[in-house]
């Protein structure tokens, strides 16, 4: 089965409920020792403002384009068996998840690693856009990930902010996080997906 046929990227409507157990069962393998996840929920408060809820809006096919792009770095970089990455639409109430992330391997610091580095990446250049609607008013988010790629927002390309295009080179950062080391990511085509 070719590097493709092993991810399964699904961007969900509005009301669709992420089903943590289909992406498990998608990425399991007798193969494989380690599946690696992550689920990002709303929380219900943010800089001391309670939340009600976020909603979400993509470029659907953009944001497919982008995530499969990040799954080829991914397998690049790590020995991984299978990908599974869903993200939902519209309205997701505090305490529901929005993104879920399911990488498996054969031994766990790759799909940890890989496991991170989609995420982070996800967050940082994959045309979805966050509204947190508080009790007292509403704005749109950038991700930190995002910002950390802007360091001059009003005059940095969609090349220097990281847009998912084409093949990244992903490397060792020095900084250790969870996973061990950090990767950083630079790319290597000039085609954005944005």
């Amino acid at each position: 089965m070719a590097d493709e046929e092993r991810n399964l990227i699904e961007i969900l409507e509005e009301n669709s409920p992420i089903d943590f157990n289909k992406y498990i069962r998608y990425v399991s393998s007798p193969k494989c020792g380690a599946i690696a996840t992550f689920a990002g929920t709303t929380r219900d408060t943010f800089d001391g403002k309670e939340v009600l809820e976020l909603q979400y809006e993509a470029y659907v096919p953009m944001a497919v384009r982008c995530l499969k792009s990040l799954c080829s770095s991914a397998r690049a970089s790590w020995d991984i068996h299978s990908i599974a990455v869903a993200h939902c639409l519209g309205t997701v109430p505090v305490g529901e998840t929005s993104v879920f992330v399911a990488i498996s391997s054969v031994h766990r610091a790759d799909s940890l690693d890989a496991c991170k580095f989609l995420i982070d990446e996800l967050k940082a250049s994959v045309p979805i856009w966050k509204k947190e609607v508080y009790t007292n008013g509403e704005v749109w988010k950038e991700n930190k990930e995002f910002i950390e790629r802007m360091p001059d927002l009003g005059k940095a390309s969609h090349d220097q902010a990281g847009a998912c295009s084409g093949k990244k080179k992903v490397e060792a950062h020095e900084r250790k996080s969870c996973c061990g080391t950090k990767v950083k990511v630079h790319d290597e085509s000039a085609d954005s997906c944005r």
